[in-house]
């Protein structure tokens, strides 16, 4: 409960001083909508480009290892577009993995073989299914041109991660399950 109570202080102080950084009249002012969004986002490529890292180290099939790499890949450059954006808005960026992502981190670290591969994917399948729907709907109804234009840009890369875990997860499962 505190680190909720935690994150709406934080998130309302940050919002506070955004908007006070920002002329009034500015096309470019985002609301607290688009703010919230560019923070999720954030959070979210760091913890796909570390999860992305252990699944290199420990995935156990090439596909997993492939997957992990491209998700290091794509969201560290994603990452580095969403930092030039938040800093010219003055925002600073989450800089640690949040609680939920220190969790699959710490299960992750603790699995082997199909196991991981299994659980990653997964992760990997419902994870990217929350980020094409919320990156669609930032790419469709943000306020701030840009911060729009780059989720917009971002969706077809997303869709197609979403696309290649599910194939993954796929063949993770069936892996599994003749295994048992």
């Amino acid at each position: 409960m505190k680190g909720v109570l935690f994150a709406g202080i934080a998130l309302a102080l940050a919002t506070s001083a955004w908007a006070q950084s920002k002329p009034r009249n500015s096309t470019t002012q985002s609301g607290s909508a688009d703010l919230e969004f560019i923070l999720a986002a954030a959070q979210g490529g760091m913890a796909e480009v570390e999860l992305g890292k252990v699944a290199v180290q420990q995935g156990t099939s090439e596909e997993v290892k492939k997957f992990g790499q491209r998700m290091v890949t794509d969201h560290s450059k994603g990452g580095d577009e969403l930092k030039a954006i938040a800093e010219q808005r003055g925002i600073s960026l989450p800089s640690d993995l949040d609680t939920k992502d220190k969790a699959l981190m710490t299960r992750l670290s603790k699995l082997h073989g199909a196991s991981f591969d299994r659980t990653y994917m997964g992760s990997m399948v419902s994870d990217h299914k929350q980020d094409v729907a919320e990156f669609r709907r930032e790419s469709m109804s943000g306020k701030d041109p840009e911060v729009k234009a780059w989720a917009a840009k971002m969706l077809p890369r997303l869709e197609d991660h979403l696309k290649e875990a599910e194939a993954a997860n796929k063949t993770s499962a069936s892996k599994t399950g003749a295994a048992n």
